[in-house]
């Protein structure tokens, strides 16, 4: 995951001011000199590294330990601080046009995902009940068009395209079928190339000059790590884009384009891509990527994928049911799929406080979910609804029927059984009850993360 080998190395910087009963200057210079050292690994831009570490460095000489925090812990907040003003205080939206059709301009360099992420851009803003348009604006690279009809296909948005007309005369025909066609967001598929030249600059500006757009999005790679902040710095000087899209920040990447972007061009994150998926983009949270960074995880984020991606009633019933310590084999079996809706287990962990970005180092098989599924559903209805029908002759059968050992049968019994014991404990005490109510509500009706089969 991203950051991996950043928060691994901040952390380990931070380990060394815990047993100390004050800082010293030499204290916290020694700190952010392995902090530097950390963000240039990362490949952040050396300038940024350089000011980040400056700026930490005169608050935490200056500052009073709080009677509350020990000396670490103050460090570790100054610098989540100087990270979240690193990336942009306020988390940046799209400005919307005050009379439809707001106009968004994407543009990049070829192999950037700018025709994915313009689909994803898509169904992103058609959940939020919009009426998005696509339009092929790149008319040069091979498939591009018919790239761009298939995963908007895939969204569900539609596609505007004219075939290799100019792109100055496409985006412009297409913002009047836009009107015509009550479409409130046109998303510019521009064309990118292998290098940035004067050509790809020139039509990006003519596009910009005749339909006036009021979004201008660059979509970068982040696994180019400073390089993509060279291209952010380009394109910005050129046409003034208001925002950036960053793309495979779910991937093995150093994350330093993340870090260096704001501080370089001054425009803000809007989006990041996190996986291969037409859902798989969020909007770019400053303060929830810092505490990522720390290990901190980001639950906020994991709430919002739950309310979005779990089956909102069936997460009601089998919440209430865990209250009622009634929770059967269909209902793991509901659970198996709304995990499965979600997304790789290793992006549900990464979310999550104290396992964060140590992800990588488990041993963890998003198949599981589905030998899990195969086990129930090669059950009975009778022995789905009642555990406690479970035999050595149903067991090898079931074994037998989901092609699994019957040691994978037992564990997920047991797993059941485990889960209702915890269910007994909470119910059995009022106070907890309450806890566990309030906590299931809190989640959008999500279960407890620990009792998610395959985990």
């Amino acid at each position: 995951m991203a950051f991996e080998g950043l928060s691994d190395k901040l952390n380990n910087a931070f380990k060394k001011l815990k047993n100390k009963g004050r800082l010293t200057e030499a204290d916290v210079r020694e700190a952010m000199r392995e902090v530097r050292l950390a963000l240039l690994e990362a490949d952040v831009n050396f300038k940024v590294a350089k000011d980040f570490t400056n700026k930490v460095t005169e608050r935490a000489i200056g500052a009073d330990v709080m009677e509350s925090l020990t000396p670490a812990q103050m460090v570790i907040k100054i610098v989540n601080e100087e990270l979240v003003s690193l990336m942009g205080d306020e988390d940046a939206r799209i400005e919307f046009a005050s009379k439809p059709p707001t106009i968004i301009m994407l543009c990049g360099l070829q192999g950037a995902g700018k025709t994915t992420h313009a689909a994803k851009l898509g169904k992103y803003l058609k959940a939020q009940n919009h009426r998005p348009m696509l339009v092929a604006c790149d008319i040069y690279r091979p498939a591009a068009i018919e790239q761009l009809k298939v995963v908007g296909a895939k969204a569900e948005v539609p596609v505007f395209e004219m075939g290799t007309e100019n792109p100055v005369k496409i985006a412009k025909e297409a913002i009047r079928h836009a009107k015509d066609h009550g479409n409130d967001i046109v998303i510019l598929d521009t064309a990118g190339r292998l290098h940035i030249d004067e050509q790809l600059m020139q039509e990006l500006r003519d596009i910009k000059a005749e339909v006036a757009p009021d979004e201008i999005l660059l979509t970068i790679d982040s696994m180019t790590g400073q390089d993509a902040v060279n291209v952010a710095k380009t394109f910005n000087e050129a046409l003034d884009i208001t925002g950036v899209i960053l793309t495979k920040l779910d991937g093995d990447t150093r994350g330093g384009a993340a870090l260096s972007v704001k501080a370089v061009t001054g425009r803000p994150i809007k989006f990041s891509g996190t996986g291969e998926k037409l859902e798989d983009l969020e909007q770019f949270h400053p303060d929830r990527m810092a505490s990522r960074i720390l290990g901190m995880g980001d639950v906020l984020t994991l709430i919002e994928e739950a309310e979005q991606k779990l089956d909102q009633k069936k997460a009601e019933q089998l919440a209430e049911k865990m209250l009622k310590n009634k929770m059967d084999f269909n209902d793991m079996l509901d659970q198996l799929e709304q995990v499965k809706n979600m997304g790789p287990i290793k992006g549900i962990l990464s979310k999550l406080p104290g396992i964060g970005n140590k992800v990588d180092d488990m041993d963890i098989n998003d198949r599981v979910l589905d030998w899990n599924r195969a086990i129930i559903q090669s059950m009975t209805p009778e022995e789905r609804s009642h555990p406690g029908l479970m035999n050595p002759s149903r067991k090898r059968r079931i074994a037998a029927g989901s092609g699994r050992p019957v040691e994978e049968v037992n564990r997920l019994i047991k797993q059941l059984e485990q889960t209702q014991k915890m269910m007994r404990q909470f119910t059995s005490n009022s106070k907890k009850g309450r806890q566990l109510r309030k906590m299931l509500n809190n989640n959008g009706g999500m279960p407890p993360m620990g009792g998610f089969p395959g985990m």
